[in-house]
């Protein structure tokens, strides 16, 4: 009898070992909460509490991809599209069934993505550097691959204006190595972009920012975001927008990151507030940081993984959609997002 019952222990105890080495280390960290309110949903200032929602808690959708960017939402078709950089595809949750599935492979290392007002995605895209328009029917239009006869660095984000405009930013991320795109030289600054995609010019909106990363227009869109990258610590700087809304001036640091905080991609909603996509460096700071539009931290989502990018989606436009490194996860907030993200 005890051997028979060492016996079972040793195979219980050898099930649960071999489960633990099949589940990946950084997947198994999740846990989602099953106490209202979430935990993981902080407020860092009484002002977070009108736009958090105590019935609502972080659920993660998907999980299994190698750097998630780009999160874009498409309202009739009720899914997400987002990039898997390393893997060259995008992704796509459907949220009636719940369900992930490849929306395209290859994607030339599709970085960030956004829906243009007439309801066609446009895609930065590192492999080709180049920016592209999907049709209605599918087929794929390049809407830019080079400035002064130069090929573009390596389109990173991009946002587009209740004009049309299309707005890039242009970093060499995907030209360093070969895991994210594919190793070039470097021909271009690293400029922000307007593209008109009904005559095709190109003009350089600002120059001054030492690799730009993720940016976004105010509700109004009088004042652009854009976060730089290269500063150390990085910082999200803020512009006027001027010339009848196709240049940007009088640059200033909006907000500098603390110690062990990346801001990268990000979106704003109808009050002004940005929600960032945050961490890197101290797992503590992993996950969403909202700020007002003074530059006050207010709120924080808490997640297991570093967040690259946001965007709202859902019918109302009040679900916040994370991409985060190997994971997707959403949460219900009481606002929603503006246009053009």
């Amino acid at each position: 009898m005890q051997h028979q019952t060492r016996r079972v222990f040793m195979t219980t105890a050898g099930a649960a070992l071999a489960t633990a080495a099949a589940a990946p280390p950084a997947f198994a960290q999740w846990r989602p909460s099953e106490r209202y309110p979430d935990p993981a949903v902080e407020m860092l200032d009484p002002s977070f509490a009108k736009y958090r929602l105590a019935l609502a808690s972080v659920e993660r959708l998907a999980t299994g991809m190698r750097w998630c960017e780009g999160p874009a939402w498409f309202g009739a078709g009720r899914y997400l599209v987002w990039s898997d950089i390393p893997n060259n595809r995008m992704m796509r949750w459907t949220e009636e069934t719940r369900s992930m599935s490849v929306f395209r492979q290859p994607s030339n290392n599709s970085n960030g993505n956004t829906r243009d007002r007439q309801g066609r995605l446009i895609t930065c895209e590192h492999d080709t550097r180049r920016v592209t328009r999907t049709e209605f029917d599918g087929t794929i239009t390049t809407l830019i691959d080079k400035f002064d006869s130069k090929p573009l660095n390596s389109p990173n984000d991009v946002v587009v204006k209740s004009d049309d405009s299309i707005w890039f930013t242009d970093p060499p991320f995907g030209i360093l190595g070969n895991y994210e795109g594919h190793m070039a030289k470097q021909e271009l600054p690293t400029n922000v972009y307007r593209l008109d995609p009904k005559t095709g010019n190109a003009t350089v909106a600002v120059g001054d920012i030492n690799r730009p990363n993720g940016l976004a227009f105010s509700p109004d869109e009088s004042k652009m975001y854009i976060v730089e990258a290269a500063a150390n610590p990085r910082v999200i700087k803020v512009f006027d927008v001027t010339d009848n809304g196709t240049k940007l001036a009088n640059g200033k640091v909006f907000l500098t990151a603390e110690p062990g905080g990346t801001p990268d991609g990000f979106r704003l909603d109808i009050d002004g507030n940005l929600w960032c996509g945050w961490g890197m460096g101290n797992e503590k700071q992993d996950g969403v940081k909202i700020f007002d539009p003074t530059g006050k931290p207010i709120g924080f989502i808490a997640l297991p993984e570093r967040c690259a990018n946001v965007c709202f989606g859902g019918v109302l436009r009040n679900r916040l959609f994370m991409t985060a490194s190997h994971s997707l996860y959403s949460l219900y907030v009481n606002t929603q997002g503006t246009p053009g993200g």
